[in-house]
């Protein structure tokens, strides 16, 4: 039995879609992005009071990057991970944890942009630097994809998920129009049936209620 502890659009987002192209049975707790995950029953699950939380095998899991090893070790049949000995075993693991970088750059702008309640304890100097951070991480991409179909030479992969889950969050910060090989591969990816199938359904509450937040002026 897998049990994915999800809220849209935000981490969990990363978990769902890896879930949707392993094709294996599995089962989603929709929760808010709310207090509701700082109860104790979800604390049990998940200390820090973050999505995801994955029940697998009897246990809990949390940390998308721990949870992207272990679902990718236990169904090594469906090329998403690079095992032990393989050849591309080190760029996956960069690749996949690079997708942290990204998001909490993501984080601090969802931070400023959204969850604060007033405009004065939001800080355009913060909104400006955590956009041009995202930038240099799309800057790192677009060298890694120049001539690239995706991130491993050997072709679609688990680092591809994580990573196209935060670009997912992070466009709504910054945008991908001066990085051409990076904007190909996420249009190529976020095509997947299991990304869209990772998308918010309809009803559901979302984390971001408009598609781009620009930097305010200072």
């Amino acid at each position: 039995m897998i049990r994915l502890h999800h809220c849209p659009q935000t981490r969990s987002m990363r978990t769902l879609w890896l879930l949707n192209e392993l094709g294996v049975p599995f089962e989603v707790v929709t929760h808010g992005f709310d207090k509701s995950l700082r109860s104790d029953a979800f604390l049990s699950m998940s200390p820090a009071g973050r999505v995801p939380a994955l029940e697998i095998d009897g246990d809990t899991m949390f940390e998308t990057g721990a949870i992207t090893e272990y679902l990718c070790e236990s169904y090594p049949d469906s090329a998403m991970g690079r095992p032990v000995g393989h050849p591309e075993r080190r760029d996956w693991l960069v690749w996949v944890h690079f997708s942290e970088t990204v998001s909490q750059h993501s984080a601090a702008l969802t931070q400023q942009h959204v969850m604060l309640y007033e405009d004065s304890m939001r800080s355009p100097i913060i909104m400006k630097l955590e956009a041009a951070r995202l930038k240099k991480c799309y800057a790192a991409l677009e060298d890694r994809l120049d001539g690239r179909t995706y991130l491993l030479d050997g072709g679609f992969s688990a680092a591809d998920v994580s990573v196209g889950q935060a670009i997912y969050m992070s466009r709504h910060f910054a945008r991908l129009t001066e990085f051409p090989a990076l904007s190909a591969w996420y249009d190529r990816i976020s095509a997947r049936p299991a990304f869209q199938a990772a998308l918010p359904v309809e009803g559901e509450r979302l984390l971001y209620a408009e598609p781009f937040y620009p930097a305010w002026e200072s």
